[in-house]
Parts: structure tokens; sequence; C-alpha cells
């Protein structure tokens, strides 16, 4: 009678890094949870390294540039919501179809959300690149910041398209369960970024020193290239999912059932999104060094942030294809144990940058205006890491089910009926001034995580139909 062997762990993290064939509605949950873990994780990884090293070369231009960068980058989080929004849709109706075991039905969704795509990178790269210096007029920038930053500023939210389908083509690999080639795409992109920052910041070689517009023109080849590439494996297919030229055309029924769940998906990123827009403008109203110490700052939060949301992807992937397999409690278990995992891994985390704030700012900065708001700022944001942790990971299985409506309630409240009142208040009528706002994001994350937690014990998400 034939024997099988349970893979050892680091046969486990090979498979991984390779791509696995696992079906991950059977076998060892906690070796699912692995197998997509890993690549997502790693995925994120050096897309976190990038923020926290493009921070680095464009500190050394001055606290203008790094308020530039700051500015620029809380409206582009409405981008980022507009990708995650239609990513997370995408990545629960893929994923439902591959638990179904309908390839057919998973590539012609794919083909409606590229399509949906296309359509929003047009709609949100044109006026922002027309509008940019009123934008960062509007986000209380200094004639000095407008001078300088503009071009980074037209740069990095009208080439904003390449960023929305570099999420959501990675998306449909996530829901497909290829992670790991979802992983590859994103460290393509990144090393390009990694590369051409300095070179075109700085004029290295035969490259132009452009200074801060060189950051975005760098971001914008580097992933410009990997959204092409990643283009080209979608039309060559892997085990699960092969887009064909039959695809290629309007399913006008699947479209406006991924519209309908992306609408609120998008709704449920923008809110929380376009909250630090608020909290950015409250910021700015304590002058360029604490704007640039936000930015140093929250780089090095999301530095750590981007991994655990690697981790709350891996899921969203299996609920989403658990659910279509008719597995619902199979797919419950896979949330309390990610967040579980995620918990553990952002704590600790949370703790490093608690002991060592000032040593890890410094590498960033030593201006004596900027240097102690940072550290503060630094600590006060990891003090609710285990807060953020188990959050992301249970809104991650909300949307994984297909159910984007939960957490954008979730958020409304959270960021806007707590948060940004609480911000206001804490920055203008309390002693904590600037460190009231970043105060205010820790309590908001706590009481979301809270609301989280009843609202998935009740478990209506599971009977979700998308």
């Amino acid at each position: 009678m034939p024997t099988t062997t349970t893979p050892t762990l680091w046969q486990s993290v090979r498979e991984a890094l390779r791509g696995s064939h696992q079906d991950f509605t059977t076998g060892s949950l906690n070796r699912s949870i692995l197998l997509l873990a890993i690549p997502m994780v790693l995925e994120m990884v050096l897309e976190s390294l990038f923020a926290v090293v493009d921070v680095f070369w464009v500190s050394r231009l001055g606290s203008n540039a790094i308020a530039t960068v700051g500015l620029t980058e809380s409206v582009l989080t409405l981008v980022f919501a507009v990708g995650m929004g239609l990513g997370m849709s995408t990545t629960a109706m893929v994923a439902r179809r591959i638990g179904e075991k309908d390839a057919n039905g998973a590539a012609i969704s794919a083909v409606q959300a590229i399509f949906l795509g296309a359509i929003a990178s047009v709609a949100l790269g044109l006026p922002f690149f027309l509008f940019a210096p009123k934008l960062l007029a509007l986000m209380g920038a200094s004639p000095a910041i407008i001078a300088g930053g503009a071009n980074y500023t037209r740069i990095a939210l009208g080439g904003s398209g390449v960023v929305l389908l570099l999420f959501l083509n990675n998306a449909i690999f996530r829901g497909a369960g290829d992670a790991a080639i979802a992983m590859r795409l994103l460290w393509v992109s990144n090393i390009l970024n990694l590369i051409l920052d300095p070179c075109l910041i700085f004029g290295l070689g035969p490259f132009p020193k452009l200074g801060v517009t060189g950051a975005a023109l760098a971001t914008f080849t580097g992933r410009g290239i990997g959204v092409l590439y990643q283009f080209y494996r979608l039309t060559q297919g892997t085990e699960r999912l092969h887009i064909l030229a039959l695809h290629l055309r309007l399913n006008a029924a699947v479209l406006l059932r991924l519209l309908r769940v992306s609408l609120t998906g998008i709704l449920q990123f923008l809110i929380g999104q376009a909250s630090w827009l608020g909290l950015v403008r409250i910021v700015s109203l304590f002058g360029a060094p604490a704007l640039a110490a936000y930015t140093i700052a929250i780089r090095i939060v999301i530095f750590a942030i981007l991994p655990s949301w690697g981790l709350s992807n891996a899921a969203a992937t299996l609920v989403g294809q658990n659910l279509g397999a008719r597995r619902p409690d199979r797919a419950r278990s896979a949330v309390w144990r990610t967040g579980l995992w995620n918990m553990l891994f952002l704590g600790s985390v949370g703790l490093v940058f608690i002991a060592f704030a000032p040593a890890i700012i410094r590498l960033f900065t030593s201006d004596p205006a900027v240097l102690p708001i940072a550290i503060d700022c630094l600590r006060i944001f990891s003090s609710g890491n285990i807060a953020y942790a188990y959050g992301m990971v249970l809104l991650q299985a909300f949307n994984g089910a297909g159910d984007t409506l939960t957490p954008t309630y979730v958020n409304l409240f959270g960021f806007w009926i707590l948060e940004i009142p609480l911000a206001w208040h804490l920055a203008r009528h309390t002693s904590l001034h600037v460190n009231g706002v970043f105060a205010s994001v820790v309590v908001a994350q706590s009481a979301i995580v809270l609301i989280s937690l009843i609202l998935f014990r009740q478990g209506r998400w599971a009977k979700q139909r998308i």
C-alpha cells in the first residue's frame, strides 16, 4: 500500500518560492497558509524596502523634498484605494471561481477587472497630471515646496495608473493561488526602482540629475516595466489561470457584478486612505519639520506593515477559494490562524521600533527640528501594531468572501467618525499637539479590530454570493 510523506518545512518553503501546485481547499491548513503567505510576504518585503530606501535618498535633499513626497503620497493614497478596491474584489471573484474549479470563469473575471483598471487609470491620471500644483497647495504646501516639487507630483500622480494596474494584475495572480508569480513580478519592478532611484535623483553616471523629480520617474519606469511583464505572464498562462484570445471581450454580466463589488471595495479603501489626507492636513499645521517627521516615520511603519498585508492577502485567498469549495469552517479557521501569525510578527516588530526608535530615525535625518517629532511618531504608531495586525486580517477576510460592505462601514466609523475628530481635538486642544494626531491612529485602529471581531464571529460573511 503506497504511503505519502509529509513535506518538511524547508521543502514547503522551496515549493512556496517556486510556485505551489497544491489545492488550497484540501490538506493541511497550516501548510496552505505557509505556501501562500511566504511569496505574498516576500512580495511586500521589497515593496516596503523600496518605501524606506526612497525616502532615504530623498531625505538627502532636505525637509522640503521630504514634505513633497509626503504630501504627494497622501493624494496617491486615493489611487491606492481604487487599486486595492478593484484588487480585493478581483481576488475574491477569481478565488471563488478557482475554488469552484471554473478556470474559464476565472479568466473571464480577470479580463473584466483589467478593463475596469484601464478605465480608472485614465480617469484618475489625467486630472492629477493637469492640476498637480493646485493639489499641493490644497494640501497645505508652502510656495517653496510647490516650486521644487510640482514636477515630482505631476509624474507620481499623472502616471499613477501603472501603480493601479500593478496592484490589480497581481491581485489576479493571488486570487488564482499563483502567489509566487505575483512575488517575482513585484520584485522585478521594485529592484528596477531601487537601481534607478539614486541614479536619477543625483545624476549618477549617464543619468541626468533630477532631484526629487527623479524619484517619481524611477518609480514610474520600474513599475511600468513590471506591468508590461504582468500582461505577458497573463497571456502565457499558469497552471490555474490562462487568458486566451476568446476571453478578450467585454462580458457585461461579469463586469457589472465585479463593478458592484468593486464600488463598495473602492469606497471602503477611499474612506480609509482619504483619512490619511485629513491627518496629513492637520500635521501640516505644525510646519515642514512635522511633515518631514511624519513622512519618515510612516515610511518606516509601512516597512513593517506591508509584509503583514501580504500575510493578510493569504487569508483573503484562502477564504475565497474555500467558500467556493463550500468549506466555510476551513475558511474561518484560516482567518484565526493567520491573524495569530500576523499578530506575533507585527507585535515583535513594534517592540523593536519602540526600543530603538532614536537609532532608526537617525538613519534618515539628523535635523534637530525633525528628529524628536519623528521618534515620538514612530513609537506611538508602533504601540498599535497588535491591533493593526489582527484588524487587517479580519478586514481582508471579509473582502476575500466578497463582503466589501462590512469593512466599508467599519472604516467609516473608525477613520472618520472617530479618528479625524479625535486627531483635531488632541492636536489643537490638548498639550499633545502633533503627537495627538499620531495617538488618534492607535485609538481608531483598536476600535476597528474590536468591531471587526464582533462582526466576523456573527458569520454573515460566509453566506456572501459573488
